[in-house]
């Protein structure tokens, strides 16, 4: 599809969404867009500190209020792609209710707001949570008509979202693509999740918190990969479609700090296993046969470039880490893992 010109970008200060940004700046010489964020703790203004580009507008804003929405939404407006929301799972173990109104709520707003701007296009960024657990020892995969299985608050208030992008495509016939991925890794990740989380202690040669037997399986994914397969979705998937987004890179979280630790030259002894998260999923596993195959893409990044890619950027950008990890952040950190391991 030609049309994408004027793009409407929902949760483009985070770590997923501002990578989305520069990817539509590089590849898209005539777009225009407008990056709606509200700023919270994971949506980092610094994300954006390099961007100054005349196409590129931010403005902050909840996508749970619709009249801020349709402020800053123009009519006509081409494509709305929705990052935006409350995406950490141990937070929304905490406390459910942001998730309810950012995931669940907000997406609802900007399904209305939408329709009523006469968007051509809505993409819903989602998650392979949605779909629940997979046994540690099988060779099962998440197929985009797994069922739905959501075992945390935040998986949970996800697949309300996906569900209600559905209910618009069919009832109201908005054009809709929705977009699950596994766990994504790269510059500029809020150090909250675990492999920036492990890098960030390691460099600084504090413990690093390993939930449980560190035995749990995800699949990861360097961010730029996973956006130019967003961007594939947005410009030439099928509407109504949804598409599975995994490099097939399965990785134990005790393999993901043993590579970071090995390729640092920090001793393994870092390692600090903590109490396990309530309901922790054994297993995530996507099967990308589909945006493979139908919209040709392919990852670019070995695991082994990826994780190289994203250790030099964090040495490069002390600044950066040692903003993010002030403030608010210290205090969840000494809340979750207790005050014996320190992020300091």
């Amino acid at each position: 599809m030609s049309f994408m010109r004027k793009i409407f970008i929902t949760g483009g200060a985070g770590f997923i969404g501002s990578a989305f940004v520069r990817l539509l700046l590089a590849e898209l010489p005539d777009c225009e867009l407008t990056n709606f964020d509200a700023l919270t703790y994971a949506g980092n203004p610094d994300n954006l500190e390099e961007l100054h580009n005349e196409r590129h507008h931010f403005i902050q804003g909840d996508i749970a209020d619709s009249r801020e929405v349709l402020g800053a939404l123009e009519e006509g407006t081409d494509v709305l792609v929705n990052f935006a929301a409350e995406s950490h799972v141990d937070r929304s173990i905490a406390s459910a209710k942001e998730f309810i109104r950012t995931n669940v709520l907000g997406t609802q707003v900007l399904l209305d707001c939408a329709r009523q701007r006469g968007v051509r296009r809505f993409i819903q960024i989602s998650t392979d949570e949605v779909m629940g657990s997979l046994p540690e020892d099988s060779t099962a995969y998440f197929v985009e008509d797994s069922p739905f299985a959501p075992n945390s608050p935040y998986a949970a208030s996800k697949a309300a979202a996906e569900h209600l992008v559905r209910a618009a495509h069919h009832t109201f016939g908005l054009d809709t693509v929705i977009t699950r991925c596994g766990n994504n890794y790269g510059p500029r990740q809020f150090p909250e999740k675990f492999l920036p989380l492990a890098l960030s202690n390691a460099m600084n040669d504090q413990p690093i918190p390993v939930y449980g037997d560190g035995r749990n399986v995800r699949d990861w994914i360097y961010v730029d990969d996973h956006c130019r397969a967003i961007l594939l979705a947005m410009e030439n998937g099928r509407s109504g479609g949804t598409y599975n987004i995994g490099a097939r890179n399965e990785q134990q979280n005790i393999d993901v700090v043993h590579s970071l630790l090995d390729t640092l030259g920090k001793p393994r002894s870092l390692l600090s296993f903590v109490q396990d998260r309530p309901g922790h999923d054994r297993r995530y596993a996507m099967d990308p046969t589909l945006i493979e195959t139908e919209l040709n893409w392919r990852p670019r990044e070995t695991w082994e470039s990826g994780l190289q890619k994203t250790i030099h950027w964090y040495q490069e950008n002390g600044r950066w880490l040692e903003r993010t990890r002030s403030g608010a952040y210290q205090d969840y950190y000494r809340q979750q893992y207790g005050a014996e391991i320190q992020a300091t």
